[in-house]
């Protein structure tokens, strides 16, 4: 006969029970039934073997506990491990643990599992990586020597050996060992590369220099032959960036570094910012003199783009790029039962989000969540919910029991002595263990209850009493019964007076630094004790922490109610809620605070057009706190800032600005400058805090207007005339190409002699010329401000480009470009590679200045190694299971970084057919009945397309036209 029955569900990661109704026959366990199915309490973790291990071996860790104890077997890349059936020299088993002797690399590297096994199920543990560690030694030939002048800077490169694990750490060795060269703001040694950065060369830096690599988890550490550093002759230099952090992408919780170094006389200073934002992380931690920025315990909202500046006296650069904070999924899943159908749901939170499936003793089972429509107590068993993304894969283990029972009150029982309060509501609960869901009576005293306008028997068994009075006091008793048996539990109710607010506190308007008091008295019963709790827009106050303006007023050593608030800020603005609890009933009271004082800082402040000398700053209005605004005021900031604090009031138009505006002109700018801006209020008690500053923009470009000053000349060696000016500082230079046309003739002639400057800092200029005599007052000067830009009589381009490190100028690729076009294909670049890039205008004279120089990195090329991969074809035969191993990705190799896996399902023969995109490493078809198919696997990388992984698929044959006019012909013959 059929009867509703408990599963029971034990989490291994909570260990919790929860209740399903299902139907079918019973399974008898007894109602004491102790036994059950294995829940791992040790599991294996990766392990990095290494050579030179004195021990030789390898243990993986393996214990559940279960009741019988479980067997153990292991499986390494899916293939099971021969303990018991075959002897083996290198395998062996120890208790749970699996131990390898004398490893070696091509046999015993792989992926391993552990399998725990009992009469209740089975169950597998997380996948555990032995890899084999090694760090080879430097190449034995000489080092060259890098020459370079005082002041300028120096790129030692590393070129660390292969290595395995690839996170080590790097050293430089000065002259000899152990002497070890120690950062500081000029020297600057890159975790990723290993290379030695010098932002300028002092003659002190001269000496031999060697790159030293430690690996910390093999214990091991080799070094370069040494490199001579030859210094020379002193000069000055602009900041130059060498050091540059890519596109980043981090793992939730983890610690990320960024490295930005620059090269420069003098030394350069390194500013880091977080763009849209006025500060770093919190987290965030500057060090190595700016060359590192540290960001701890990294969270979502880390996730930004990061800006590094170099500056020093000559120029500035700077560098942008993005960090990604992605989420492993964490080592917890919650799982929990709805519905009398019973649905088992696995939760699991990760970036990306990760994938569901279940396996059923160590079977593959489902995805998703797993519904049981009618469940029988076949579906008894262990069963693990596998949670996957890009980051990693957990296992969360449950078992499945059916069992059945007859209602007791032993592990909860209705409470013996019950309180409720007059004219409240009462609930009294009534929560047996049972199996099927029993049937649920009431009684008061012999009275049975039924439902009735006032009381009623809710859908769980508890009984709900409205309006309650001293009537309603006496002996309550619930009687639960099922097919199985019955059980009932008694308790007794008695009515207390309600609590009761009689002085609730008052709405109050307060000035800053004032003392407030909000008064709050109640009336309750007298057999009660009473609390008074204060919470500020539903935030409980704690008087222990805010003791300095919070205090309970306490009359006799009992509190009153009342509040008293000292020396009150702006923060303390907002509802206060009083609320009066007993153990049986809570009344609450509430009351506005207003506080008056200096007006909010406004909001969104923001630049919508930008102009050569002007902008427009559009802002939101602050909060007045009560008084209004009479006014705002715009203050900017400029590149030249002596500090941060060193905000100007700013002209604007209109003039003044009412406290009503929320946009102005921001004039008299200097053109091709960066500004930022704040704003802030006043209203009667002053000005107010300023605004968060807008993000950083520059004023376009103007014709400059402000020359040269102290122009004169002098004659020097015969045929010389020197001519000699004090530069225009850098704030007038109004564009980004700014420099000088000299002019001069002498007193008696007409004509004028020209001359373009391109170095704006220069301060004079020779003309040599065998034909001159220079006296006094013989010549004339005057100057015109250009921009070396300008030129536009060029035929064609011509577009160069190298990398920055490992070619030389001389030898760069060239291309040459239609003038009419501003565009251009690079080709034949080498990846992962640091290139630069100049344009320069060419035409029958030559070239002409070469531009800027453009910076660019070229992507990582793909993996050359296609992706292992596997396949399992469902018991029914109608459904085809692949997966494939992740391509491990290092952030420190030469190869590009997985966006998503590319997978083709094709007929044998056939060139194409459907192509699917998928994050993940697996994938599900249906199994084709007919044909020959193929299904291709390939990795798409930033660099593009990896090789291709295929396996073949061989359904039942298809019949051909002969075959099937033969069988046609038998038909026939058989007369059918």
């Amino acid at each position: 006969m059929a009867v509703t029955a408990l599963v029971l569900l034990v989490l291994s990661s909570s260990l919790s029970h929860t209740e399903a109704v299902l139907f079918g026959e019973p399974r008898i366990f007894g109602d004491d039934a102790t036994g059950y199915g294995p829940i791992f309490e040790e599991e294996p973790l990766d392990i990095v073997y290494t050579k030179e291990s004195p021990d030789r071996l390898i243990s993986m860790n393996c214990r559940a506990r279960a009741n019988p104890a479980p067997t153990y077997r292991w499986r390494r890349d899916n293939w099971e491990i021969k303990l018991m059936e075959l002897p083996n020299e290198h395998y062996s088993l120890v208790g749970g643990n699996l131990i390898i002797n004398n490893p070696e690399e091509k046999k015993h590297a792989g992926t391993y599992v552990c399998v725990a096994k009992n009469v209740y199920g089975t169950v597998i543990s997380k996948e555990a990586k032995v890899k084999f560690g090694y760090l080879e030694e430097f190449p034995d030939e000489e080092r060259d020597p890098v020459t370079v002048k005082e002041g300028q800077g120096a790129v030692l490169l590393c070129a660390p050996p292969k290595r395995w694990p690839t996170e080590v750490t790097f050293r430089w060795i000065y002259n000899e060992f152990p002497v070890f060269l120690h950062p500081d703001k000029r020297r600057f040694v890159s975790q990723s590369t290993g290379n030695l950065y010098i932002s300028k060369v002092e003659a002190s830096d001269a000496g031999n220099y060697s790159c030293y690599v430690f690996n910390p988890q093999i214990g091991k550490g080799v070094y370069s032959k040494f490199i001579p550093l030859i210094s020379t002759e002193e000069s000055e230099y602009k900041a130059d960036l060498v050091v540059k952090f890519p596109d980043t992408t981090a793992m939730l919780n983890y610690n990320v570094t960024l490295e930005c170094f620059a090269l420069g006389n003098p030394a350069p200073h390194i500013v880091w910012r977080k763009i849209g934002a006025t500060d770093l992380p919190a987290s965030a931690q500057v060090s190595m003199s700016g060359a590192l920025l540290h960001l701890y315990n990294v969270q979502y909202e880390d996730s930004a783009g990061y800006e590094c500046e170099a500056i020093n006296q000559k120029w500035q650069d700077w560098h942008q790029a993005w960090l990604y904070v992605e989420g492993k999924i964490p080592d917890s899943i919650s799982t929990k039962d709805v519905g009398s159908e019973h649905t088992m749901s696995c939760v699991a939170n990760g970036k990306p989000g990760p994938y569901i499936r279940w396996l059923k003793d160590g079977y593959s089972y489902g995805k998703g969540e797993l519904k049981f429509s009618s469940l029988t107590f076949e579906d008894s068993g262990m069963y693990q919910c596998i949670a996957e993304n890009y980051w990693g894969i957990i296992y969360a283990s449950a078992e499945l029991r059916v069992i059945a029972c007859a209602p007791t009150f032993e592990l909860n029982p209705v409470k013996k002595y019950l309180l409720g309060a007059n004219n409240g509501r009462v609930v009294i609960e009534c929560k047996p263990r049972a199996a099927p869901r029993p049937r649920f009576t009431w009684t008061k005293g012999k009275e049975v209850l039924f439902n009735n306008s006032r009381i009623s028997i809710m859908f769980d068994g508890s009984l709900e009493i409205l309006n309650a009075t001293r009537n309603d006091e006496g002996v309550y008793t619930c009687l639960a019964e099922n097919d199985r048996g019955k059980a009932n539990s008694t308790g007794t109710l008695t009515i207390t007076e309600a609590t009761q607010i009689t002085v609730a506190p008052e709405d109050t308007q307060v000035m800053v630094g004032e003392e407030v008091h909000l008064q709050c008295q109640a009336s309750f019963d007298p057999s009660l004790d009473i609390t008074f709790i204060w919470s500020l827009d539903f935030r409980v106050i704690d008087f222990y922490l805010e003791w300095k303006h919070y205090e309970r007023i306490m009359v006799g050593g009992i509190d009153s109610g009342e509040l008293k608030i000292m020396n009150v800020q702006l923060r303390h603005e907002g509802r206060y809620t009083c609320t009066a609890q007993t153990v049986v009933d809570n009344v609450t009271a509430s009351a506005d605070l207003k506080v008056k004082g200096l007006p909010a800082p406004p909001g969104g402040v923001r630049v919508e057009e930008i102009r050569d000398t002007s902008v427009k700053l559009v802002w939101n209005r602050g909060a007045d706190h009560g008084s209004l605004i009479l006014g705002y005021t715009i203050q900017t900031r400029d590149f030249y800032a002596l500090t941060e604090v060193d905000w100007r009031d700013a002209s604007t138009s209109p003039t003044a600005l009412d406290g009503m505006s929320v946009m102005a002109d921001v004039v008299d700018l200097y053109p091709w400058m960066e500004y930022e801006f704040r704003v802030y209020a006043t209203n009667e008690f002053g000005d107010g805090e300023a605004s968060i500053p807008s993000m950083k923009i520059k004023t376009w470009d103007a014709v400059p207007v402000v020359a040269p000053t102290n122009v004169g000349g002098y004659g020097g060696k015969d045929g010389e005339l020197i001519i000699t000016w004090t530069p225009v500082q850098p704030q007038y230079f109004y564009g980004k190409k700014f420099g000088y046309v000299v002019a001069f003739k002498p007193h008696d002639e007409v004509d004028w002699w020209y001359e373009t400057i391109s170095d704006p800092e220069t301060r004079r200029y020779v003309h040599r010329d065998a034909s001159f005599r220079v006296k006094s007052n013989d010549f004339q000067f005057w100057f015109k401000l250009i921009d070396t830009c300008s030129d536009q009589s060029r035929l064609s381009d011509q577009v160069k480009y190298w990398r920055k490190y490992d070619d030389t100028e001389p030898g760069a690729n060239r291309i040459f470009v239609p003038a009419s076009m501003n565009q251009t294909r690079l080709e034949n670049m080498l990846p992962d590679s640091h290139y630069l890039i100049e344009v320069r205008a060419y035409n029958g004279a030559g070239v002409g200045p070469p531009s800027e120089h453009c910076e660019m990195f070229t992507k990582r090329a793909p993996p050359s190694v296609a992706p292992q991969m596997w396949r399992y074809i469902s018991y029914s035969g109608k459904w085809l299971y692949v997966w494939w191993h992740h391509i491990s990705y290092d952030w420190f190799g030469n190869e590009s970084f997985p966006l998503y896996y590319k997978v083709m399902f094709r007929k044998t023969g056939y060139i194409t057919g459907p192509i699917y995109m998928t994050g993940w490493h697996f994938i599900d078809f249906p199994m084709p009945q007919v044909g020959d198919y193929e299904l291709e696997v390939r990795g798409r990388y930033e660099g593009g397309d990896g090789p291709i992984r295929k396996i073949r698929l061989q359904g039942k044959p298809t019949l051909s036209l002969a075959a099937m006019l033969l069988l046609a012909l038998c038909i026939v013959g058989l007369g059918i």
